[in-house]
């Protein structure tokens, strides 16, 4: 298995990869959780993410790597010698994880930071100012490692001390509806409504006769909190693949006295039912990189999951070539709403 780049650079030191309890966090799907394990054959080994796709395969991985793997919004709440931090490209983000560590370690815990320099890792030593001690280890395909000590510990961890609230109001299917958002950092619509999702829910089509509703790519549950205020009779789901953004939906639902079914999922792989209407903003990067093979499988897989005479309606930046895929997959589409940077675009 190919070791990414940040992994790489991590087993260029393995003296500063030993310890008795250990956490990885963001962890890369490569083999870098293997040569943890032959570092350290008895220590006790978290991998963690946020992401449920790396989820998945550090479980198919379990028996070989032997470790604790965990998706959630927060970090286990366990005391740890060594921490290993993939850095991560969202800065905001990163802010709530280092917070989220520095209240999961020992008093002597040790702490490792790598990342590609254009993801921003060169950003935590200001991040770290006046928390902990550290210094540039290694720098080597283009990405670099920091390592930390004296880290001030933090008494407990809280994640609503994170969370942006905000109301928006939008026309939806010509009616004004108010909803309050929770957003978090590291998740979509953090703090504010982007212009791509204001498009989507300006040019909503009218769901009276719709009985059940999926959000793919929730983000903080801005879609589906809108479509269940204006239609209370539908039966609404939200996926998500990041525990984050699963987290900050359920919180959504909760502050506008709603009522969904919230689902981590990597793609549509943990949704067995089918749906009258399928509506997204979907995700077009993996890490830094437009990912075109994210829209490819869901549109593939909706089909499945869609009721006959179901819809797709989604939005996306009208550079992007989801036209061409839904031709490919449902032979008609129509463009609904664009303006200079987005489109909505339906598969009927």
């Amino acid at each position: 298995m190919v070791l990414s780049n940040p992994s790489q650079i991590l087993l260029r030191s393995p003296g500063l990869l030993v310890a008795q309890t250990i956490l990885v966090v963001n962890f890369n799907c490569d083999g870098f959780a293997s040569e943890l394990r032959e570092l350290n054959p008895t220590a006790d080994i978290h991998l963690f993410s946020y992401n449920q796709a790396n989820g998945d395969f550090a479980q198919r991985q379990a028996q070989q790597h032997q470790a604790q793997t965990l998706v959630s919004h927060e970090l286990p709440k366990h005391r740890f010698d060594l921490v290993i931090y993939y850095y991560p490209k969202a800065k905001a983000e990163a802010l709530m994880t280092l917070d989220n560590i520095r209240a999961c370690i020992n008093d002597d815990a040790q702490l490792l930071v790598v990342g590609e320099k254009k993801g921003g890792v060169k950003s935590i030593d200001k991040q770290l100012k006046g928390l902990a001690h550290g210094h540039k280890v290694d720098s080597a395909k283009h990405c670099q490692l920091y390592q930390y000590s004296d880290i001030t510990p933090l008494p407990e961890f809280d994640i609503s001390r994170y969370e942006k609230r905000f109301c928006l109001t939008r026309s939806i299917a010509g009616e004004q509806v108010s909803c309050d958002i929770v957003s978090l950092p590291g998740v979509f619509n953090h703090g504010q409504l982007d212009d791509g999702t204001a498009l989507l829910l300006d040019n909503l089509p009218d769901l009276t006769n719709t009985q059940s509703l999926l959000d793919f790519g929730c983000g903080a549950g801005v879609i589906i909190s809108f479509c269940l205020k204006r239609f209370a009779h539908i039966q609404g789901s939200a996926l998500d693949v990041n525990a984050l953004a699963a987290y900050a939906s359920e919180q959504t639902l909760r502050a506008n006295d709603l009522h969904g079914n919230i689902v981590l999922s990597d793609g549509l792989t943990n949704i067995n039912e089918r749906f009258d209407i399928i509506v997204s903003n979907p995700p077009f990067h993996t890490g830094l990189k437009t990912d075109y093979d994210i829209t490819a499988r869901f549109f593939a897989s909706a089909k499945a999951h869609l009721n006959k005479g179901g819809a797709l309606t989604l939005v996306a930046n009208s550079f992007l070539a989801y036209p061409e895929q839904l031709q490919q997959q449902f032979n008609t589409h129509q463009t609904i709403a664009k303006t200079k940077r987005f489109a909505v675009y339906q598969n009927q």
